[in-house]
């Protein structure tokens, strides 16, 4: 490869370096030049590499010291072992950095490697500066709930204490009640055997009364049987009266019967015999007409028999 080859392979990476927002000083602080050689500014890149890899490290740590304060170490002192394992990862990472970068045929191909991984480390930076900001909004939460759960230990405490001097008004109210309660206890005792006597002597008065309503009762059992025995003879006599009164209207049921075939008989015979007078009568009132007739025309002949004579 020539030198102007060189030159504008050497342009292409700066201006590439550029674009993808990588620094383009060196760890001391010189400025980086086009007559730089390909390896300068991978050697510089490298080392740009392992002190942001450092940085991302640093934040971790810091991270997870907040959330670990308790675990960790006093103020002042440093765990060795941490730190030579820190290095050891550091040293790692770099090392398998370089193996990857070996893999790698050009140095436009190990460039664009270490851009991307210089990139993913500053994605990453940027991820655990946010998750830095958010465990410390978190921690100051913690904290200002920290005050209020002392506040509401504080108020607690004090409920306590008022607790605990009700509880002495109130035992000693129920000590007044305990007594009171007692003695309420007996006068109702008293109260009780009271009661218990003029009950006994009223269920003996009831009892006396119930005996006497036995007697009476038998009594009036025995009353009940006799007069059970007269109304059933005065349902036997219905009984034959009502059979006697049956026997007594079906005769005159009978009687009425033959009467009124009697009367229809009758009335039967008198329509017969007024029938037959109507006939008599019709027959001998055409008689008496015709008997008339005959003795007007006699009368009428024997008028002309005596004009005849003269």
């Amino acid at each position: 490869m020539g030198e102007s080859e060189l030159n504008r392979s050497n342009e292409d990476n700066v201006d590439l370096l550029a674009n993808t927002g990588l620094p383009l000083s060196l760890v001391n602080g010189k400025e980086l030049s086009n007559s730089d050689s390909l390896e300068d500014v991978q050697s510089t890149k490298i080392e740009d590499i392992m002190v942001s890899n450092h940085l991302v490290n640093k934040s971790q740590e810091k991270t997870s010291g907040r959330e670990d304060t308790r675990l960790g170490p006093p103020d002042g002192q440093q765990d060795p072992g941490s730190e030579n394992h820190k290095e050891k990862t550091l040293g790692k990472e770099v090392l398998l950095l370089m193996q990857a970068l070996n893999t790698l045929r050009t140095p436009e191909e190990k460039l664009a490697a270490l851009c991307k991984k210089y990139a993913d480390l500053l994605e990453e930076s940027r991820n655990f500066q946010k998750q830095m900001k958010i465990l410390q909004k978190k921690q100051s939460q913690v904290i200002k709930e920290k005050v209020h759960l002392q506040s509401e230990h504080s108020k607690a405490i004090l409920a306590r204490s008022k607790l605990e001097s009700l509880c002495r008004e109130l035992q000693r109210h129920n000590k007044t009640l305990k007594e009171d309660n007692m003695h309420q206890a007996r006068e109702y005792e008293e109260e009780r055997k009271e009661a218990t006597a003029h009950f006994q002597m009223t269920l003996n008065e009831i009892q006396v009364q119930m005996e006497q309503h036995d007697v009476y009762n038998a009594k009036l059992r025995q009353e009940n049987a006799e007069l059970g025995d007269k109304l059933k003879k005065l349902i036997e006599q219905y009984a034959l009266r009502e059979e006697h009164i049956d026997k007594v209207f079906k005769h005159k049921e009978l009687q009425q019967q033959l009467i009124d075939a009697k009367l229809q008989q009758t009335a039967q015979l008198m329509k017969e015999a007024e029938e037959r007078h109507q006939r008599e009568r019709d027959f001998l009132l055409n008689e008496a007409t015709e008997t008339r007739q005959k003795f007007e025309e006699l009368k009428q002949q024997e008028t002309q028999l005596k004009q005849q004579v003269r």
